[in-house]
């Protein structure tokens, strides 16, 4: 948590606000994975 996102569980924990960036970024991160493997299944699968 501390390397990924620059806080910790603890205050994580506590902020709200904290909490919502970090599910953010978490769900673009997810959301370009995604994109980049249909992008790679798409290219072996022609």
């Amino acid at each position: 948590m501390q390397q990924s996102h620059g806080l910790g569980y603890a205050e994580y924990s506590r902020k709200l606000s904290k909490r919502l960036k970090v599910e953010e970024e978490r769900e673009n991160d997810y959301e370009k994975s995604q994109k980049i493997v249909n992008e790679v299944n798409r290219i072996v699968h022609r």
